[in-house]
């Protein structure tokens, strides 16, 4: 929007042309993310507290749970607000890779505003049903994979790439949707799952979604894609602001959501993030640098997998409790260790994801 209004009045006054950087976008879009958590923040929270919109705590979880019980939930809107202005004001709307990545976001947050409606507000523990949930996802997440497939105009939009391997990649045509599909509904169920701690979600989503903001800003410029030896796909570099304004709303919300947290994301944000992170993914080509970036929510939601899948066929559970964050506080770890050696992880796997960009 304001880069429209920008190059009009570069016709006036050579100063706005600075407005056509990408890079002074993303520094904007960040900014303007992360002031607008600051000043909508405390207002929404108080509103929420207002509206009893309260987190339920289970009974059978960590004890040092307990007094977590009615603290504001739904703050995931604040997180939205903040990516969804920033972006829309910074970024170029004629860029139809910005529009599929919104949709999906936006969407995916309406799923998560349902389910946190019915369960906080309308005091239905069960929420929207697991059958709903993944019923929409699908939905969007078809709905994304297709148009994605039909905007690809090379091999490269239908290729899955290997990271640390300069010419390796696997052709999929068709089958490219099924994979879009995948990361879309995984990494949002995945973040869902792992946001059970104050911080501990959020701050990786950052972590990441800053880093595929780097993949998408030299996918998107010919020259730095041709001297990094990676594929080369016309329009991606703007989403470059999209993940700046991910990574100041996520920042701005942590403000907030920092142990103890004053107010939790619940599904509308872990929903709405992990769909972006894949979608993103998707769009940057680096569908297997996520996979090993975002290795805390696949790790978390592997501990769900295997948790139940013991269970149900010997009795047994592997975990003293799952997602794995919960077992590591059942072993007597503080709740702010585990979640800072869970950060600490994740900068370590974004720093081995973006080594990618110079090992081929």
């Amino acid at each position: 929007m304001l880069l429209a209004l920008a190059n009009y009045l570069a016709q006036f006054e050579s100063g706005f042309n600075v407005f056509s950087y990408l890079t002074m976008r993303a520094i904007l879009g960040a900014l303007t993310a992360l002031i607008l958590s600051f000043v909508i923040g405390p207002k929404m929270i108080a509103r929420l507290s207002l509206n009893q919109v309260g987190q339920p705590v289970r009974a059978d979880g960590p004890a040092s749970h307990l007094p977590k019980a009615g603290t504001p939930t739904m703050g995931g809107a604040l997180i939205l607000t903040a990516i969804v202005v920033s972006t829309v004001l910074w970024s170029d709307l004629e860029n139809h890779f910005i529009w599929v990545v919104l949709f999906v976001t936006l969407a995916y947050g309406a799923i998560g505003y349902v389910d946190d409606y019915r369960k906080l507000v309308l005091q239905n523990p069960q929420g929207l049903r697991a059958w709903q949930k993944l019923f929409w996802q699908s939905i969007v997440a078809i709905i994304a994979a297709v148009a994605l497939y039909m905007m690809a105009t090379d091999d490269v939009g239908t290729s899955l790439l290997i990271p640390y391997f300069k010419d390796l990649v696997v052709p999929l045509g068709m089958f490219q949707i099924v994979v879009t599909y995948l990361f879309i509904v995984g990494f949002s169920n995945a973040v869902n799952l792992t946001d059970g701690l104050d911080g501990l979600a959020i701050m990786p989503t950052v972590l990441v979604g800053g880093a595929l903001g780097v993949f998408a800003y030299v996918t998107g410029n010919v020259n730095f894609s041709d001297y990094l030896g990676i594929p080369y796909v016309s329009g991606t570099g703007e989403i470059l602001v999209f993940c700046s304004a991910l990574v100041g709303a996520g920042l701005g919300f942590l403000w907030f959501n920092t142990y103890p947290a004053q107010v939790f994301m619940g599904d509308i944000g872990a929903l709405s993030l992990g769909a972006a992170l894949g979608v993103v993914a998707v769009v940057v080509r680096q569908e297997i640098v996520l996979a090993i970036m975002g290795g805390v929510f696949v790790v978390e939601t592997m501990s769900v997998i295997i948790q139940v899948i013991s269970y149900k066929l010997t009795g047994r559970r592997v975990f003293r409790m799952a997602p794995l964050h919960h077992h590591f506080e059942l072993k007597g770890w503080a709740e702010p260790k585990v979640i800072v050696r869970f950060w600490i992880i994740t900068v370590i796997l974004v720093l081995i994801g973006l080594a990618s960009l110079k090992i081929r």
